[in-house]
């Protein structure tokens, strides 16, 4: 990377490069829960837990005792979740935390916050042991993310990345500026000196705020630097107008621009509209591809061969503009390798989306379509969950309104079509018509009108 963009990219994210850094993929989410528990498990002074979505069901309640346990044994156990994410979590999990001896804020209560600030969550994903190493990423904790085998339920895709070396203590010290805006502040004293290097990586530490852009800045300079690939894993791809020209232009250069997003969602509309700019990206040389299976989750961008990205971050306008987020942002070709080896993976699993012209009278657009899918035989069958099912209903339904309305569409307009050929050939015969027409129908609507008020008079009478 060339010292001018690296040095651009540090005024963009606000992030500082630190070096001798070790980090461990966790692309599978049964994996990446199950190495989060285990640093848990294994802190011996302080935990600093935060998330977006922390549930109270069987994932939540694994969480909940890790946690528990730790703070009985004395260890400074600190939650941090949020208000709107949790919000289905009830109180009676919170109080059993702080019973075992764990502090717990919640971020932005929603009718307390202001109306602004309501708006502004706290997406992130985040936790560190003792100050020496961290786990953060795209992972909420809910059963969604776990799977049920034995309900034949697959777990959803997201990533996480382990982070070990003088990169932890800015990750530390970002979680402590949000459990100060969300309250009293963690004395300085309980804080760990910054560990020794232990690997080759160099990493920022991004911290989304509202209203700095700082990802989004990042993401939309390395879209107009690369020249050789921008691969991107996002499971709410509605890009903002300037950072979705520059993915397009990006893709017109020649640089092999593609997107690995959800088949379904867990939020339609957004699908909905992440399908609207298809067709340009397409045109522009891109390529789509919409993972096979349960929800996509991952937040993820290879640029080149040496930059890559994983984090909270949608490229979205309520991640990249409005929420608080964290990310990590690693300079080198070893680690934006093993992403990229990821996704040639997760693309295998996928079906690419191709344009396909229409044919027929009508001048109609050329419609999206799924390419002969290349997924493995092997590949489990998914039974959805009451949600996953939910999500589908109302796509499948959207997809049927859209039908109809274009059949409606394509029938008005050939009875228009219709009625005004028949108006110029036989203007006396049709004006005839319509003048019978309209009298019969106010004739109608009068002898209607009388009926109403004669009902009204009897029912007031009776």
């Amino acid at each position: 990377m060339s010292e001018r963009l690296a040095r651009a990219l540090d005024r963009a994210t606000g992030a500082r490069p630190i070096p001798g850094n070790a980090l461990r993929h966790l692309p599978g989410s049964v994996a990446a829960l199950d190495a989060m528990l285990d640093l848990i498990r294994a802190a011996r002074r302080s935990v600093h837990f935060e998330n977006y979505i922390i549930r109270d069901d069987r994932t939540g309640r694994r969480f909940a005792d890790a946690l528990a346990e730790r703070a009985h044994a004395g260890v400074r156990v600190r939650i941090l979740y949020d208000a709107l994410g949790s919000r289905s979590t009830g109180g009676g999990f919170w109080r059993a935390l702080e019973r075992a001896g764990a502090e717990v804020r919640a971020f932005g209560p929603i009718w307390t916050s202001g109306l602004l600030d309501a708006f502004s969550r706290d997406h992130r994903k985040l936790v560190v042991a003792d100050g020496h190493e961290a786990i953060l990423g795209g992972l909420c904790i809910g059963d969604e993310w776990a799977g049920d085998p034995a309900r034949g339920r697959l777990p959803w895709r997201d990533t996480m990345v382990s982070v070990c070396g003088p990169a932890v203590p800015a990750l530390d010290a970002s979680f402590a500026r949000m459990w100060g805006r969300s309250g009293g502040a963690i004395p300085d004293s309980e804080f760990e000196p910054a560990p020794e290097p232990c690997g080759p990586s160099t990493v920022r530490v991004v911290e989304g705020q509202p209203g700095l852009s700082r990802t989004y800045r990042a993401v939309q300079m390395l879209a107009a630097a690369v020249t050789e690939r921008l691969w991107i894993t996002d499971a709410y791809l509605v890009a903002p107008p300037p950072l979705y020209a520059a993915l397009v232009d990006a893709a017109r250069s020649g640089v092999d621009v593609r997107f690995l997003l959800p088949g379904t969602s867990d939020v339609p509309i957004v699908r909905t509209f992440s399908r609207i700019g298809y067709r340009e990206l397409l045109h522009s040389g891109a390529r789509i591809f919409e993972w096979h299976g349960p929800m996509l989750h991952a937040k993820t961008l290879v640029a080149d061969r040496e930059w890559a990205r994983v984090g909270s971050s949608n490229l979205n306008v309520s991640s990249l503009l409005g929420n608080y987020e964290l990310d990590v942002m690693v300079d080198g070709d070893a680690f934006s390798e093993t992403l990229a080896a990821q996704f040639r993976h997760d693309v295998a699993q996928a079906r690419e989306i191709v344009i396909q012209t229409r044919r027929g009278m009508l001048p109609l657009p050329a419609r999206l379509v799924g390419a002969p899918a290349a997924i493995p035989a092997a590949t489990p069958a998914h039974k959805r969950s009451r949600r996953e099912l939910q999500a589908a209903a109302v796509v499948a339904l959207a997809q049927v309104a859209g039908g109809a309305r274009r059949m409606l569409a394509g029938a008005a307009a050939i009875v228009v079509a219709l009625g005004g050929t028949l108006l110029i050939l036989f203007p006396t015969v049709m004006s005839l018509a319509l003048a019978v027409g309209a009298f019969a129908t106010s004739i109608a609507l009068a002898g209607y009108a009388l009926a109403r008020r004669r009902r009204r008079q009897q029912a007031d009478a009776a």
